[in-house]
């Protein structure tokens, strides 16, 4: 047989292997397709918002957010649902079995506030840097009070714009700290993270009474800008020096909700109902009024003060703070 006639029935062999391995593929394919289209679909279901199968494009809805936080479909007024890989978020509820109207925090992290707290403590300075820390927050302290006065509404929103940074702050460092020692912290960055979400739900309360004006948005901005670096810096340097500058903020703080609840006392500041999200985030009864809000978040602020002070007092000793377990639990 020639060499021609051997390459013939060669090529002809593997041409009729081809094409059977290629009938097997398309049979596989058209077997397989439902599957894999769904696991697309599944993967990209969240962004087909209220979706319910149809393939058909339709105009995507409007969907915006209304005073409660919660996302609401332009048209019809119901609640959008958002999943994750086909998964649905879980339904939060209130004992009574009523809905959970908020995202921005969720039931399991309401509490009650520990209002038999001391709120006259004073950590007296002794030495040069508890000096140096309190008469750095007094020189802050005037320029402030001369700006909002009574005015104590405009004030305390200012004043948790500024707390809530501190806790942001070092807790991200004492974070970064940890991996980068592989070592535990002691729980002191769930501790200064809760300290920030709280003064965060500070503001986010007062804003349901209130709205700055376009002047005092412009200062926090410029202030929330030095403050935040600041701290930064200070808190890379010496921690127990920051850790004792926020304690004594938190002090002043303290003696400004004290003075809030004075006027709140003389009628000089109008006594409202307390706003829903304080309601749900202290746990208050549903009758109570802004004086109830100022007095739990007055012990917020002292529970801050004492958590600083602690913290800083740790410190001054020669420990670090992983060897003092945080005080958990409050928030």
């Amino acid at each position: 047989m020639s060499q021609r006639a051997i390459f013939g029935i060669v090529f002809r062999q593997l041409q009729s292997n081809f094409s059977s391995f290629s009938s097997s593929i398309n049979n596989v394919s058209k077997n397989y397709r439902p599957a894999i289209t769904h696991i697309f679909e599944a993967r990209y279901y969240s962004s087909n918002l209220g979706s319910k199968g149809n393939k058909e494009d339709e105009p995507a809805q409007a969907v915006k957010f209304n005073s409660n936080f919660e996302n609401v479909d332009g048209q019809n007024g119901k609640a959008v649902v958002s999943s994750y890989w086909g998964v649905p978020p879980s339904r939060a509820t209130k004992e009574d079995g009523s809905p959970w109207r908020w995202n921005c925090f969720r039931p399991w992290e309401t509490y009650k506030a520990d209002t038999s707290i001391d709120v006259t403590k004073h950590h007296k300075a002794t030495t040069f840097m508890d000096k140096f820390a309190y008469w750095t927050v007094q020189s802050l302290k005037f320029p402030t009070y001369l700006f909002f006065q009574r005015r104590h509404m405009c004030h305390a929103m200012l004043l948790e714009t500024v707390a809530a940074v501190p806790g942001m702050v070092g807790g991200m460092l004492l974070h970064l700290k940890s991996i980068r020692r592989f070592e535990h912290s002691g729980g002191w960055i769930k501790a200064l993270l809760e300290e920030a979400e709280n003064e965060r739900m500070h503001l986010m309360t007062f804003l349901e009474l209130s709205q700055p004006k376009w002047y005092e948005r412009a200062l926090v901005f410029a202030v929330q800008g030095v403050f935040a670096n600041a701290y930064f810096v200070s808190y890379v340097v010496s921690p127990k020096l920051a850790h004792r500058i926020v304690g004594y903020l938190e002090e002043e703080a303290v003696n400004s909700y004290t003075e809030f609840l004075v006027d709140l006392e003389k009628g000089l500041v109008e006594n409202r109902p307390a706003p829903a999200i304080a309601i749900d985030y202290w746990q208050l009864p549903s009758e109570s009024t802004l004086k109830d809000v100022v007095t739990v978040i007055r012990a917020d602020e002292a529970h801050h003060r004492d958590l600083n002070h602690f913290a800083s007092d740790i410190q001054c000793e020669g420990h670090e703070l992983k060897e003092y377990p945080a005080p958990l639990g409050y928030h």
